[in-house]
């Protein structure tokens, strides 16, 4: 049986990304994982990820949760070095 860490260890993202898709979403963290895992395929995905993220900060802000949206902003930092949101560009 593979451990939590084991499988965060298997995604691109880190704890803190994944733990932000799981919030998001409201599903276990190792759906989060595996979802992450999918969303990194597509550059539609990697904009849903960035949404994600910032749609978390605006409802923790919203509900006065300052630590938890530094918390969120910090791990997005992260998500946008490591998967910045795809160039639009015209075909």
């Amino acid at each position: 049986m593979l451990s939590i860490q084991d499988v965060l260890d298997y995604c691109d993202l880190d704890r803190g990304e994944i733990e932000a898709i799981a919030e998001h979403e409201h599903i276990p963290i190792t759906l989060a994982a595996e979802m992450s895992e999918a969303l990194l395929c597509s550059p539609e995905g990697v904009c849903k990820l960035h949404v994600m993220f910032l749609e978390n900060m605006q409802h923790a802000f919203d509900c006065g949760n300052f630590e938890h949206v530094n918390e969120l902003a910090a791990a997005y930092q992260h998500l946008q070095r490591t998967h910045p949101l795809p160039s639009l560009s015209s075909h």
